[in-house]
C-alpha cells in the first residue's frame, strides 16, 4: 500500500504519456490515410475510374484536410 502511494505519481505520469502517444500515432495514422487515400483516387483517375471532375472535388476535400492537420500541428508546436 505504501508503495502504491509513493508510485502514484509516476503511475499518472506514465499514464498521461500513453495517452499522449496513443494521440500522436492516430494523427499520424489519419495524415497518412488522407495520402493513401489522394494516392489511390489519383490512380482510379488515371484508370479512368473516377471522372475528371469528381476527381478535382475529392482531391480538393483530401488536400484540404491534409492541409488543416498540418495547419494544427504547427499552432501546437508553437
Amino acid at each position: 500500500m505504501v508503495l502504491r502511494l509513493l508510485f502514484a505519481p509516476i503511475t499518472g505520469l506514465t499514464w498521461i504519456a500513453e495517452q499522449i502517444q496513443e494521440r500522436v500515432d492516430a494523427e499520424l495514422d489519419n495524415k497518412e490515410n488522407l495520402h493513401k487515400r489522394l494516392l489511390a483516387l489519383q490512380l482510379a483517375f488515371d484508370m479512368g475510374e473516377v471522372s475528371e471532375e469528381d476527381f478535382e472535388e475529392q482531391e480538393e476535400a483530401l488536400l484540404l484536410a491534409i492541409q488543416a492537420m498540418e495547419d494544427c500541428e504547427q499552432a501546437v508546436d508553437e
